[in-house]
């Protein structure tokens, strides 16, 4: 049986991926779509986006642990659970709401990931690495998701839902990878550009931080973030496809 041709990319306006934790909900269509419908994205969307979550913020305690600040870990951040990790407002009621209301993105926040930089052993060079390693954990979320995705259609596995979720996970990790990669602080991205610049400007690039939440927004409302979003997301899809492709030679 062929592989999947897994669609990551939905129909729809581009501003309507974009979500401070993930967007990987079905586009709403112009119409008020039943309730049932919404209930039943949601539940396809539900788990990808609390594994991405909780993956993604596990990874960066870990890899803060890894290079010397032990703050996370004593809070208990390093871990899979994703209770430890979700904010009941931000990751919860907001989301939840703006779901079903027809918002045409969802906003959230999980709970950040406290770290202390100064406790790294090289704290410029290490907060690139513990910035880089919750876009990773995504990326490497996705890649599962799509081997899921193939492994169904080899199956032969005649339950839509399963597949509509594989995709969901793909799309889910796709967007927080691209999302968080965007150069700006307080995003992984920012953090990124702040430890690559040198110090001069990389402490002129850090006082961004404070606006940072504000700047993201309103790339947002402008529909200027996909501009960032889609060719970042298009080219991992493509890697990971590449990555996949000798399962689906197999399998083929």
């Amino acid at each position: 049986m062929r592989a999947p041709n897994v669609p990551i990319l939905p129909a729809c306006r581009p501003f309507q991926l974009i979500s401070l934790f993930a967007a990987g909900k079905q586009c709403p269509s112009d119409k008020i779509r039943p309730m049932n419908d919404l209930i039943q994205t949601f539940a396809v969307y539900a788990l990808p986006i609390v594994f991405a979550i909780t993956l993604h913020e596990a990874a960066h305690a870990y890899a803060a642990k890894y290079f010397g600040d032990t703050t996370a870990y004593a809070q208990g951040r390093m871990s899979l659970n994703p209770i430890k990790h979700i904010d009941p407002v931000g990751t919860l009621l907001i989301p939840i709401v703006l779901f079903f209301v027809g918002s045409p993105f969802l906003f959230g926040y999980a709970k950040p990931v406290p770290v202390e930089f100064g406790n790294l052993r090289k704290p410029k060079r290490d907060m690139a690495w513990v910035a880089l390693a919750g876009p990773a954990a995504n990326l490497v979320m996705a890649l599962m998701w799509m081997v899921f995705a193939v492994m169904l259609a080899a199956w032969h596995t005649q339950e839509v839902f399963f597949m509509k979720m594989a995709q969901a996970g793909i799309l889910t990790n796709l967007v927080i990878f691209a999302f968080n990669l965007f150069p700006v602080p307080p995003l992984d991205g920012g953090r990124i550009m702040t430890s690559i610049l040198p110090h001069k400007y990389a402490y002129k690039f850090s006082q961004l931080e404070p606006y940072g939440f504000f700047i993201v927004l309103a790339l947002v409302f402008l529909k200027v973030l996909h501009f960032w979003m889609m060719p970042v997301m298009s080219a991992a899809n493509s890697a990971l496809l590449l990555i996949i492709s000798p399962l689906t030679l197999l399998l083929n």
